[in-house]
């Protein structure tokens, strides 16, 4: 299994070859937009789409061969994508380029990248820190992205593909439990604690608002700074919550590939549709859509790639409510317990941490379709009707009806 890892590397270039950079980005964005109107919007293969409209994407653009090729399968990989969600691909911008072997080089003993451009070849000094030139030592990478971010900067997004180790046989199961007063808690004991992060974004957000009510208000100075701040603030939150589920997907992975373990994680698609049709206030509707579990989980299914560590994704229904001692589903929810921040078994009176629960819970889960050793999601029936006068209903992706005649 092959897996490709994306280094962004800034470029520095000359204020001539700025200009030549934003026209090859024109081009590219004019060629694409031009073979999307011109091929039938059900056609998805970049073959197809090629033999339409090759020549004339060299003749009307001025791209080179290869640019053109790139240019056709950029269109049929965002349809691809689009068709997925039921769309259609709109518009593309002069952001991106895509580059493969034959109009790109990277130099590694004078850190510059070789880039075709608009009927000229420019080589392109590298800004490299430790970690992209490490990664880059030693390699000869056959394609890359050129971007030009928000801010105006341009960067060159190398691929490097390796071949993935083989996944370690696991002989357990890490339950991972996902919230927003913890990000992260683990069956192992492990937890995250999600009220810095809280913090830093009601900072943010308040910062922003204040700077926004005087960049629309005040003397053209204060308007002028208050723009220029704002500016400068731009990313700094996605930064730092990127970095934050940098090292606790890096810690998990860790911890399981030490113990030979497996990772289990909620499913959590579409939890943000959910959660806004529940009446809250607006602060509560903010700190609720800036979760970033989807990047987390992300992180984590990579870095557990790279490493041979298996991942899984396992329904979250009943996960917070199933008792991970005795496997019943009978939390009390008196008005101690409300918050949800403990959990307390009407049926063993088995009381703990919610969170640490439910990651128990997602390990037995996860473990019971991973591990062949027999389920562990079971329990005396015989007892469990004496104890509880009612059917057992259990959380594997069923719901209590369905659970209770298995």
């Amino acid at each position: 299994m092959e897996q490709t890892l994306t280094i962004a590397c800034k470029l520095q270039p000359s204020p001539e070859q700025i200009v030549k950079l934003n026209d090859l980005l024109k081009a590219f964005a004019d060629g694409c937009n031009y073979a999307n109107e011109q091929v039938k919007p059900g056609i998805t293969s970049k073959t197809t789409i090629q033999s339409a409209v090759y020549q004339d994407l060299r003749a009307k653009f001025g791209l080179s061969a290869n640019q053109a090729v790139r240019v056709c399968a950029r269109v049929g990989a965002n349809r691809k994508a689009a068709k997925v969600k039921g769309e259609l691909v709109q518009k593309f911008r002069p952001t991106s380029a895509d580059y493969d072997a034959r109009i790109f080089d990277f130099r590694e003993k004078d850190r510059t990248a070789s880039l075709t451009l608009l009927g000229t070849r420019e080589r392109i000094p590298l800004v490299l820190a430790n970690y992209q030139s490490g990664k880059l030592k030693g390699r000869k990478p056959t394609s890359a992205q050129l971007c030009k971010h928000q801010d105006g900067v341009f960067y060159l997004h190398v691929q490097l593909t390796d071949e993935a180790p083989d996944p370690i046989k696991p002989t357990k199961v890490i339950g991972v439990d996902l919230g927003r007063t913890d990000i992260a808690v683990t069956s192992e004991g492990d937890s995250w604690s999600g009220s810095e992060i809280k913090s830093v974004r009601d900072k943010f957000s308040r910062v922003r608002a204040s700077l926004q009510k005087k960049a629309s208000k005040g003397t053209r100075s204060t308007r002028r700074r208050a723009r220029n701040i704002l500016k400068r603030l731009s990313g700094r939150e996605r930064r730092y919550q990127t970095w934050l589920n940098h090292n606790i997907s890096k810690s998990i992975i860790n911890t399981a590939k030490t113990q030979g373990a497996s990772v289990a994680l909620e499913d959590l698609t579409g939890i943000r549709e959910r959660t806004n049709q529940q009446p809250r206030s607006k602060t509560e509707r903010r700190r609720s859509n800036s979760w970033a579990f989807y990047q987390l989980r992300g992180f984590i299914a990579y870095k557990g790639i790279k490493y041979g560590v298996k991942t899984m994704l396992v329904n979250p229904a009943y996960t917070s409510q199933t008792c991970a001692k005795c496997l019943h589903i009978h939390p009390i929810k008196g008005e101690s317990y409300r918050a949800g921040k403990r959990f307390k078994c009407g049926h063993c009176d088995n009381h703990c941490d919610a969170d640490e629960n439910g990651s128990k819970v997602i390990s037995l889960v996860g473990g019971s379709v991973s591990i062949l050793r027999g389920s562990v999601l079971s329990c005396n029936l015989a007892d469990h009707i004496r104890a509880t006068k009612r059917p057992l209903a259990l959380c594997v992706g069923e719901s209590p009806r369905a659970s209770a005649g298995g």
